[in-house]
């Protein structure tokens, strides 16, 4: 048996005796969950079954089985916010008294559209309930305004569980990302597909005239954090103007960025920013923005007998509560203040990683964007998806994680990321950092 092998074992066997009534849960739940869980990728967390939780509160939970995690999951953004923020519960609280949803509006859509203007500059705004429909909703729309068919993605990207994104690169074709369960096409018929950072070949397939829109996160996050070349934004600005695509950018995970995500920070003008996740504390809540430009364009082109039939919007989209949770958790929890808080955290915990690397010897690397970090297990950071992708390991990422896991602390399932929320503290960095370097340590013997 390897030595890695043996690690998961003993941790495997500590995480079942130290979680009885997690695993007592998870086994009723065969009866009645899907595989024993809500959602089928639940199963991804290591240990062979998921901890169930009882209560958490700011940047740590308390499970079942009465033991306490720091969490630098957060809900893999969705509680970026720190869990249960006394400002969001306030509203929520406040909301539900008067109304949950109506199918009218509130007064605070307006409030968030105009915050939300102020963070990132495009000036319309709607609202839905997931990033992935957000995503959805700015694809139609650009289809209809542009009349063309296909759409433009990164190799490895991820935006939700949109069906045209789940495209990747293999010997310069465009198939069907792994494991994605039954496409209703092959996405080479909807998808053009190009490298991160490659200018050139985002040239080649926009010149063929038929993409709608380039989708694309600001930096790659959903397979390890992938910065943008120098340049590179501005040639993807002036590209997409040149062949008549619009530009839209998701900024659901790179919020991480500061207030207004990478497009702020970095100065972007896109045509549609879309963004979801952790906006409403939690509370499921997602918006999309048209830049001035196009919501001009857009103007007059919906009929308003088809406007509820239109594949744009869902019944349950900009309700009350919704609305009230994203007002109080853009103007109370994730402030200016809370991100320059949240950064230097994430700088500590970049430098505590790195320094348990290179005392092991072992040919990783870590990464950071804003008050997001994550390790990668190759010694060179990537330029593009299919070098982040080469550079995982799903046996290593199930050992680290459990490892972690078993004392104290969580991180995302699906790759070794961390974020910091604003209840964070440098005593929750100190722990991780503690516990990476014992791990890596008994890794390389």
């Amino acid at each position: 048996m390897s030595r890695l092998a043996e690690l998961q074992a003993r941790e495997e066997v500590l995480f079942a005796e130290t979680h009885p009534r997690s695993r007592e849960l998870f086994e009723r739940g065969r009866a009645s969950l899907f595989e024993g869980v809500p959602m089928h990728w639940m199963r991804k967390w290591p240990g062979g079954f998921p901890v169930y939780v009882a209560e958490a509160k700011g940047a740590r939970f308390v499970g079942v089985d009465g033991l306490e995690y720091v969490d630098f999951c957060l809900g893999d953004t969705g509680a970026m916010t720190g869990h249960a923020p006394e400002p969001t519960l306030r509203a929520v609280r406040e909301q539900a008294a008067r109304g949950i949803t109506l199918m009218l509006p509130s007064e605070d859509a307006l409030r968030v559209a105009e915050e939300l203007t102020r963070r990132f500059g495009v000036s319309s705004w709607q609202f839905a309930l997931t990033a992935t429909d957000a995503n959805r909703f700015s694809i139609r729309l650009a289809r209809h305004l542009t009349g063309r068919p296909r759409i433009l993605v990164f190799d490895w990207c991820y935006h939700g569980t949109v069906d045209e994104t789940f495209a990747v690169l293999e010997d310069g074709a465009v198939r069907a990302r792994s494991g994605n369960l039954g496409p209703p096409v092959d996405p080479a018929v909807t998808t053009r597909v190009v490298d991160w950072n490659d200018v050139d070949a985002l040239e080649r397939e926009l010149a063929h005239g038929d993409v709608a829109v380039v989708l694309t996160e600001p930096a790659l996050t959903n397979v390890g954090i992938v910065h943008p070349e120098p340049g590179f934004h501005d040639a993807l600005r002036r590209l997409t103007r040149r062949h008549g695509t619009l530009l839209a950018i998701d900024e659901t995970h790179t919020i991480c960025c500061g207030p207004g995500g990478f497009t702020a920070a970095e100065g972007l003008e896109p045509d549609l920013v879309t963004i979801g996740k952790p906006i409403g504390g939690g509370i499921p809540a997602a918006a999309y923005g048209f830049s001035e430009e196009l919501a001009a364009r857009l103007a007059g082109t919906i009929e308003l007998e088809d406007v509820d039939v239109g594949g744009v919007g869902g019944t349950l989209a900009a309700n009350a509560l919704s609305l009230a949770a994203m007002r109080a958790t853009l103007t109370e929890v994730l402030t200016d203040d809370a991100f320059a808080r949240m950064i230097p955290l994430a700088e500590r915990w970049t430098a505590g990683v790195a320094a348990g690397i290179e005392e092991a010897g072992l040919p990783w690397h870590v990464t950071r964007l804003g008050c997001r970090a994550e390790y990668l297990f190759g010694p060179d950071r990537p330029q593009n998806g299919a070098e982040a992708h080469a550079a995982g390991n799903f046996e290593l990422e199930r050992y680290m994680h459990l490892h972690a896991l078993n004392r104290g602390v969580l991180l995302t399932p699906f790759h070794s990321m961390a974020l910091m929320s604003p209840a964070t503290s440098e005593a929750d960095v100190d722990l991780h950092t503690e516990v990476f370097r014992e791990a890596v340590l008994e890794l390389a013997g």
